[in-house]
């Protein structure tokens, strides 16, 4: 190994890491020593997957040891609903981020994929809906499938739909994560791992069933870790999450991160506007003629009370 380098880290196992200076794919261990900390004392993981770090090798341990973050040029961070003043980075440096969903097995909540389309959208990471398991529910659900379509397509998102079962849509989920590093993330069950794997079957991540009594996934990948795709480019897999709390945002900022909610903004009477109780609020006209998405603002609204619980 060489004594000093740069490389990004493929896995956080807590205290202990993996690299590799991509492209290439040569693993080697690291661990985190010194007083390389993040600025924000708040942040629970000071490393996260997609990090490029600079490193020193220790031929007495035979590991890397990390000695500076570089820049990072984006990153997901959620804070646990449950760790108010927490906040977890759930990766880095992300080209695309694909939130993955399935309306049921395990049931759908908006809010919940509204904060993480917000959350990247604050840091500049094009995301794209993956809705899962549509061989599971399309006959029964075929409205409801088209409703959630138009909601998010409506504000501008890509929804892709795929089913590892029939196979349905991962040719072209594999052909967009060709050559980025690409995020999967969701709420535990909706099959992220059982993705991973249709997209590279030479792949073998966690894979989980849904707990037939609450229908709720159980935590199968309890790492973040990033994948070698042999068709080119990398996936991150990341745990389950079951709460996605907003983190370096204000209140007077979120609406600016629904697509949908900022066009119609241009037309309020008043300058800012929080869309909730001023006179000539073209939202809330919207809403009311159902050209936004009630459930969509209600997720809105929900998150400007969250704020408060952080002040």
């Amino acid at each position: 190994m060489p004594k000093k380098g740069e490389a990004t880290v493929v896995k956080n196992a807590g205290s202990h890491f993996l690299l590799s200076e991509l492209p290439a794919w040569e693993l080697f261990p690291a661990v985190l020593r010194g007083k390389v900390r993040l600025k924000a004392s708040e942040i629970t993981n000071p490393v996260a997957v997609g990090d490029r770090v600079r490193y020193s090798w220790d031929d007495a341990d035979e590991k890397a040891v990390i000695t500076e973050i570089l820049p990072r040029s984006n990153y997901v961070i959620r804070r646990s609903t449950n760790l108010s003043r927490q906040a977890h980075i759930i990766a880095a440096n992300v080209d695309m981020a694909y939130v993955i969903v399935s309306l049921y097995f395990p049931e759908i909540k908006l809010p919940f994929l509204d904060r993480i389309l917000v959350t990247c959208g604050v840091y500049g990471i094009p995301v794209t809906i993956v809705l899962s398991k549509v061989d599971l529910y399309r006959a029964e659900a075929a409205e409801q499938i088209a409703a959630f379509r138009a909601i998010y397509e409506g504000a501008g998102y890509t929804v892709l739909e795929t089913s590892v079962r029939t196979g349905e849509g991962i040719d072209a989920l594999r052909a967009a994560c060709k050559g980025r590093i690409n995020l999967f993330s969701g709420e535990s069950g909706v099959g992220k791992s059982s993705l991973i794997k249709a997209v590279d079957p030479s792949l073998d991540p966690k894979i989980g069933a849904i707990s037939l009594v609450h229908l709720q996934g159980k935590h199968t990948t309890s790492l973040y870790e990033m994948y070698r795709l042999a068709t080119g480019g990398y996936v991150i897999d990341s745990p389950g999450i079951r709460g996605f709390g907003l983190v370096d945002l204000e209140k007077e900022e979120i609406a600016k991160y629904f697509p949908e909610m900022l066009s119609a903004s241009a037309d309020c009477r008043f300058t800012p506007c929080t869309h909730t109780h001023e006179p000539g609020c073209a939202v809330k006209a919207a809403v009311d003629a159902g050209t936004i998405s009630a459930e969509r603002y209600n997720s809105y609204l929900g998150m400007l009370e969250e704020d408060k619980k952080f002040r």
